[in-house]
């Protein structure tokens, strides 16, 4: 892909605060626009699931960056946090790549539990504006959720019959791992920052169901919401692709900052 796009491929990498190492492949185009993406894949997944999303970006003349999660592809750590300690991963991802390619503008693209962490982070970062697919509202909620997709009853059983285990699950893991996974909630978040955010999420969603996104968006009048009919979790790149490239992109454009002449030179580490 880095080929055929005539983009240089290199590996990153930064230790976190707690001193888990994390892994990236930064891709830079040679005809640079001057702004950056960072990419946020999804649960179980890693930076190998969002290269479609990398190859769309680099035709638009974007730099990308791919990291994987902590506790998921190359990168160290014994556990997923949901964004409770991805959300300063991704700001010093953010602070990487600012001081490395010097972008007039970073912008973020997260896929389902990266739309959630993604979300959590513009609470800790200067993104020019974001877009997350699929995001889940709280963790209480997709918790709900889980429980009844497990007996297909929907998430009312989770929210009922259910919640002493799901608080006794909550309370053990601030006893065990000291983290405390109620505070895990994007929707929280959004209510205060001043990142503008697209949100996307398909009405079919099986997985992370569409009300998510809905929670998030009342919570902050600036938001954007798009749904897209007969979608499941994270397709609009499969059912939508052309709508979904030109909002995308609309989307970041919207947003830019001014560029630099000397951010657009094929050696994008150039000093302005």
């Amino acid at each position: 892909m880095a080929e055929r796009h005539h983009a240089t491929l290199q590996d990153a990498s930064i230790s976190s605060g707690d001193k888990v190492t994390l892994h990236a492949w930064l891709l830079t185009p040679r005809n640079p626009n001057g702004n950056a993406v960072i990419l946020l894949h999804g649960l179980s997944d890693n930076r190998i699931g969002m290269t479609g999303y990398a190859e769309l970006m680099l035709e638009h003349h974007y730099a990308v960056l791919l990291p994987d999660a902590r506790a998921h592809g190359a990168s160290g750590g014994a556990l997923a946090t949901y964004g409770l300690l991805e959300r300063n991963d991704i700001r010093q991802w953010f602070e990487w790549l600012t001081k490395h390619l010097q972008s007039a503008c970073v912008y973020g693209l997260g896929e389902s539990m990266g739309a959630a962490q993604l979300l959590q982070a513009t609470g800790e970062s200067h993104f020019c504006d974001v877009a997350a697919e699929s995001p889940f509202s709280n963790f209480h909620e997709i918790a709900y959720d889980r429980v009844g997709q497990f007996i297909h009853t929907g998430p009312w059983l989770g929210r009922t019959l259910f919640r002493p285990v799901i608080e006794l699950a909550f309370a053990y893991g601030r006893w065990k791992y000291d983290l405390d996974l109620s505070a895990v909630s994007p929707e929280s978040t959004v209510a205060v920052t001043t990142t503008p955010i697209l949100l996307i999420h398909g009405q079919k969603d099986g997985n992370i169901p569409v009300r998510h996104s809905e929670r998030i968006a009342v919570r902050n009048p600036k938001i954007v919401l798009w749904e897209i009919p007969h979608t499941d979790h994270c397709g609009a790149i499969s059912t939508a692709r052309e709508e979904f490239e030109s909002r995308v992109i609309a989307w970041f454009e919207e947003h830019r900052r001014p560029v630099p002449d000397c951010l657009t030179l094929s050696r994008p580490t150039a000093k302005c």
